[in-house]
């Protein structure tokens, strides 16, 4: 009986079997005194059981089609220019990184490229969370001040990066 009702509920024996063994493990942990309706009880176990699997595998199913949305299909692949393009792009930004002090180029390299959150390199470099924000602003400053523009010429400090421009000595 029990097997029928989770069958007609998941849409397949092998999954209803599964389901069943999943409600004989449950009513093996089950702790209390006698059942009053044990009949009704099973059957409302199995139906549990049954909604918990459809939802597992509905989320399941959502997982996978954003990850496969997510993967850059073949003629989404960058082209050889656009790859020597983001090259270069990260070569000037590794350049730029190296010219930083240590603690700045580390805070960056953590948040960006080992994509940790700010409070776990706050806590890694005994700053807080404000200091590993104001380390990655000098950074992200610095590496928009290395960004070349048309003419050839580099874009001039605004407000906030005059400061550091005459700390600096530009």
């Amino acid at each position: 009986m029990l097997l029928r009702l989770l069958a007609a509920r998941l849409g397949s024996v092998d999954e209803a079997e599964d389901a069943l063994h999943d409600l004989w493990l449950k009513l093996d942990t089950v702790t209390g005194g006698p059942i009053a309706e044990p009949i009704g009880y099973l059957c409302r176990m199995a139906s549990n059981i049954a909604v918990d699997r459809r939802r597992r595998a509905a989320r399941r199913t959502d997982r996978d089609t954003g990850w496969l949305q997510a993967q850059a299909g073949a003629g989404e692949q960058p082209d050889a220019e656009r790859a020597l393009i983001a090259r270069e792009r990260l070569d000037r930004v590794e350049r730029t990184l190296a010219g930083l002090p240590d603690r700045v180029a580390t805070a960056f390299r953590l948040y960006r490229f080992e994509d940790l959150p700010q409070k776990v390199i706050a806590e890694r470099m005994g700053i807080s969370i404000s200091g590993v924000e104001k380390l990655l602003h000098r950074a992200y400053r610095r590496i928009h001040m290395q960004r070349p523009v048309s003419g050839g010429e580099k874009p001039q400090a605004g407000r906030l990066g005059s400061e550091e421009g005459q700390r600096d000595g530009r």
